[in-house]
């Protein structure tokens, strides 16, 4: 892994060009091993010293970024002056990875319900291409539709298309007040309290499925359960919407509620987004359609795996513990489900030898391919790691 100097990775990146070497971009390189294997022989570039805030407008709610920086420095320095952005850390222990992975994998969590995903926070974004010529795309202004919309082309793209340098995203102002809600009981009961929340005036900053094994890791009793974060400027807006949760869930069947302060919502929130647990043996990205979400809980392939889902957008994280005995074709089965059920599976970690694709040709591989051959022509970059096109196991 090579992790030059920001003045030096053009001529870095032309180099490699010129001599038609293989090569990846990263972040802090952090996360190398979530998805298809790196090709042998492939140059890793960090991007670890690109890793200052270049510049915060407080006034505009914009930051400006490079892409090494690690998201939890952008925090911290957001939080000086009352802002934050809106996406959860990525999942697991340790680092919490730098902003340009997070776009590149286009992550951005549970929160997602409320404020959209990673995508829809990008404002500009600067770019090596594959033979080290520099690009912009966007702005530094929310209103700004200059160019043509590279941004949610490199969102979720694992640095198959060129070299994350600098980052121009939306901020928003912190809530002043914060306060959670988890409602445990029968699957059909949560299923029809689900439908109402989502179909209602409420607006909480998400709505997370749990699984019965992940509730049982919070000290829960083993049954799937509604996590939900509400926040406002006014602690009685919180309180009023928290009792009119309630009294739906008593609606909606024989349904246990219990508010949370913001110290107990995030320490739940920690466990959801797998900081209390040691690197998994299995780790899963999947999305159904949201309607689909209680159909996919009550799957025996899914019955003892931990698992968070998005109850507005039907996408979340499923793992299994290093001890956990997870064969390959139980992985293969919920591929198959999550795909009857309108939407996809993601092998994020896997065992050795376990050999399974980390995603499927994608309906518009074609399309795929032909973006992949106008940005990287001679095929050098991240190779075997374009979403949408089945990498060789």
């Amino acid at each position: 892994m090579i992790s030059p100097e920001p003045h030096e990775l053009p001529d870095l990146v032309r180099d490699l060009h010129q001599r038609a070497l293989p090569w990846l971009p990263a972040g802090q390189a952090s996360r190398l091993t979530w998805g298809p294997a790196v090709e042998p022989g492939s140059t890793v570039l960090s991007c670890r010293r690109l890793n200052r805030v270049l510049e915060h407008n407080p006034g505009d709610f914009t930051i400006t970024v490079q892409a090494g920086t690690p998201l939890v420095e952008v925090q911290e320095a957001l939080n000086h002056h009352r802002q934050w952005l809106a996406v959860d850390f990525p999942w697991g222990r340790g680092s919490s990875g730098s902003i340009g992975g997070l776009v590149a994998r286009g992550l951005a969590g549970g929160f997602r319900h409320r404020y959209l995903g990673i995508r829809d926070q990008l404002i500009g974004i600067g770019l090596l291409r594959a033979d080290g010529v520099a690009a912009r795309a966007g702005g530094k202004v929310v209103k700004n539709v200059a160019g043509y919309d590279l941004m949610r082309l490199f969102c979720g793209s694992w640095g198959s298309l060129g070299l994350i340098t600098e980052l121009t995203l939306r901020t928003l102002p912190l809530p002043p007040q914060r306060r959670g809600l988890w409602i445990q009981g029968d699957l059909a009961a949560l299923g029809r309290l689900s439908r109402w929340l989502l179909r209602s005036s409420l607006t909480p900053e998400r709505v997370d499925w749990w699984s019965g094994p992940l509730a049982a890791q919070a000290g829960l009793a083993d049954q799937p359960l509604l996590l939900l974060s509400l926040a406002s400027v006014s602690p009685q807006t919180l309180e009023e919407q928290i009792a009119c949760l309630g009294e739906q869930a008593l609606q909606a069947g024989p349904l246990h509620c219990q508010p949370l302060d913001g110290e107990r919502l995030e320490a739940l929130q920690a466990i959801g987004q797998g900081q209390t647990t040691a690197e998994p043996a299995w780790l899963l990205r999947l999305g159904v359609k949201p309607g689909q979400a209680e159909q996919l809980l009550a799957a025996p392939c899914l019955r003892q795996l931990p698992l968070v889902l998005g109850a507005g957008s039907g996408l979340g994280l499923a793992w299994a513990a290093p001890d956990a005995c997870l064969p390959a074709y139980r992985v293969e089965e919920l591929r198959r489900l999550c795909k009857e059920l309108g939407g996809y599976l993601t092998v994020l970690l896997q065992p050795t030898g376990a050999g399974l694709a980390a995603w499927e040709d994608a309906p518009s591989r074609p399309l795929i391919e032909a973006v992949k051959r106008q940005f990287d022509p001679r095929q050098l970059l991240a190779r075997g790691r374009l979403p949408g096109v089945r990498p060789l196991t």
